[in-house]
C-alpha cells in the first residue's frame, strides 16, 4: 500500500512541475485555441448509457432511492447496442447544422462505454453489446467533420473507493488512501480517453461533491493538455475549465464568461425515457438557438438513444428540422458574434465578425415594419437570409440639429417569412455605431 501511494504522490509532483514549468496561455492564445468552439453555435449531446434499458433517470435513479442500486445494474443485461450505426448517427448530427457531438463516456453510474482497462465495469466485460462504443463513433464524427467532445463524470457511484455511494449510504468519510486510489483511477481513465480519442473537448460533470483540491483539478488539467494542448474543457472542473455551462434554464441575461454554452434537453430527459413525450417543437428549440447566438453563446442540444442504438423518430424529425433552418441561415449563425442591446431592437440579434452586418432574427409574423432605434450608421443594403429578397425601408424621425439617430423602419412582406424563424441581413456603411446618450431637448427662452 506504500508503494501505491509513493507512486501516487511522485505521479503528481511531476505533473506539478511539468505544470509550473509551462508558461501563462495569455488571452490572445485562448481566443486561438477556442476559436473552432466560439464559431460552432450548435452541437449536439447524446446521453447513451444502460439507463436506456428500463427508460429511467441516468445514474440518479438510484441515487436517490427511486431504485435499488442492484435492480438498476441489471439493466447491463439488457444493453445492447444491436442497432448502433454510428455513421448514421453522425450524418443526422452534421446534417442537423451542428459542429460538434458530446458523446457520455461514462456516467455517475460508472459504466463506461469504452474498454477500459482501468476498471471491469464497462460495456465491453459486463453488457450484451460486447464492444467499444467510443471508438466507431470518434471515427465516424470526424469522417462527418465535427468536433469531438466526450462527456465524463468525475465522480463514480460504483467506485468502491469512491465515499458517496447513494444520497442516505457513504462508503466513507475521510480514508486518504481509498481517495488516493480513486483519483488515480480518474487520471487512469482520462490517460486512456486522451492517448486513445484525441477528443477536442472535454465535458466533465459531477464536480460538486468534491473540492479542486481533493479532484487534483489543476493537476487534472495540466496532465490533460500535455496530451492535447488545444483541448478545451467545460467549466466542471472547479475552476480549471475554459467556458461556463449553464443547463437547462435559457440565461436571461448574458453570461460573464466570454464563452459559454447551454445544455437543453428535448424533452424533459438526458437520456431516453419512453414515457417523457414532452418534447420540445423544432421551432421552440431554434428560437433558443437563437436566443443564445444573441448573446454570443452556443446551443448543446441534447438527444437520448435507446438500449439497442436507435435514436427515437421524434428526436430525428427534431434534428431534420434544425438542419433545413440552419443549412439556409447559416451566414447568420456560424461565425456571428452577440448582437446589440435589447433596447434598439425587439427582438434577438446578432452581428457578424466584421461588425458591418447586423442580423435580425424574426420569431413571429411582424405586425406593420420592423424597427431599429439609435442606429448612427448609414445602411448599404437590406435582404433576407437564405431567400436573397432585397428588402425597402426609410428612416423616420432624423433632425438636422440633433445628433440622435432616426428610426429605421423596414418593410417585411408576408411572403418571405420562413416557417419558425426569418433572418433579415442589414449592411451597414461600416463597423456598427450605435446611439447610447440621452436624447436632446430644444432649449424655450
Amino acid at each position: 500500500m506504500n508503494r501505491i501511494l509513493l507512486s501516487f504522490s511522485l505521479l503528481f509532483l511531476f505533473v506539478s512541475l511539468n505544470a509550473k514549468g509551462q508558461t501563462a496561455e495569455s488571452s490572445q492564445e485562448k481566443a486561438e485555441r477556442i476559436a473552432w468552439f466560439k464559431d460552432a453555435k450548435l452541437g449536439i449531446f447524446i446521453h447513451w448509457g444502460i439507463y436506456a434499458v428500463n427508460g429511467i433517470d441516468e445514474s440518479w435513479s438510484f441515487y436517490n432511492g427511486y431504485i435499488s442500486y442492484p435492480d438498476y445494474m441489471k439493466q447491463l443485461n439488457g444493453f445492447t447496442a444491436a442497432n448502433y450505426h454510428p455513421q448514421q448517427w453522425a450524418k443526422l448530427i452534421k446534417e442537423s447544422g451542428a459542429k460538434y457531438a458530446v458523446l457520455t463516456t461514462k456516467h455517475h453510474d460508472g459504466v463506461a462505454l469504452w474498454d477500459t482497462k482501468c476498471s471491469d465495469l464497462n460495456v465491453v466485460k459486463k453488457t450484451p453489446a460486447g464492444r467499444d462504443l467510443v471508438a466507431p463513433f470518434v471515427k465516424a464524427a470526424r469522417k462527418e467533420g465535427l468536433k469531438v467532445g466526450l462527456y465524463y463524470s468525475l465522480l463514480d457511484w460504483s467506485n468502491p473507493d469512491y465515499p458517496n455511494w447513494t444520497r442516505e449510504k457513504k462508503r466513507y468519510t475521510n480514508d486518504s488512501v481509498r481517495w488516493n486510489r480513486f483519483v488515480k483511477f480518474n487520471f487512469c481513465q482520462l490517460e486512456e480517453l486522451s492517448k486513445k480519442f484525441h477528443p477536442d473537448l472535454f465535458w466533465f460533470d459531477g464536480d460538486w461533491e468534491q473540492s479542486a483540491e481533493k479532484w487534483h483539478a489543476k493537476e487534472l488539467a495540466a496532465d490533460l493538455r500535455k496530451y492535447n494542448k488545444n483541448v478545451i474543457l467545460n467549466s466542471r472542473i472547479q475552476g480549471y475549465g475554459d467556458y461556463e455551462t449553464p443547463e437547462q434554464g435559457l440565461p436571461v441575461t448574458k453570461p460573464d464568461s466570454k464563452y459559454w454554452e447551454l445544455c437543453m434537453t428535448m424533452n424533459d430527459s438526458w437520456g431516453y425515457q419512453p414515457n417523457d413525450t414532452n418534447y420540445k417543437s423544432a421551432n421552440q428549440i431554434i428560437r433558443m438557438l437563437v436566443e443564445c447566438i444573441s448573446m454570443g453563446g452556443n446551443l448543446l442540444l441534447d438527444i437520448g438513444p435507446k438500449a439497442d442504438g436507435t435514436i427515437p423518430q421524434q428526436q430525428v424529425d427534431i434534428l431534420k428540422e434544425l438542419g433545413r433552418w440552419t443549412s439556409k441561415h447559416k451566414e447568420a449563425i456560424y461565425g456571428t458574434r452577440a448582437g446589440i442591446p435589447p433596447e434598439h431592437f425587439y427582438g434577438p440579434t446578432a452581428l457578424n465578425k466584421s461588425r458591418d452586418i447586423l442580423y435580425l432574427y424574426l420569431p413571429y409574423k411582424p405586425v406593420g415594419p420592423l424597427m431599429i432605434k439609435g442606429l448612427k450608421n448609414k445602411i448599404n443594403r437590406i435582404w433576407v437570409v437564405g431567400n436573397g429578397t432585397k428588402l425597402n425601408w426609410k428612416v423616420i424621425g432624423k433632425q438636422y440639429w440633433s445628433n440622435v439617430p432616426g428610426i429605421v423602419y423596414i418593410d417585411v412582406p408576408e411572403r418571405v417569412l420562413d416557417s419558425q424563424v426569418t433572418v433579415i441581413a442589414v449592411l451597414l456603411d461600416g463597423k456598427i455605431d450605435l446611439y447610447r446618450e440621452k436624447g436632446q431637448v430644444i432649449e424655450s427662452n
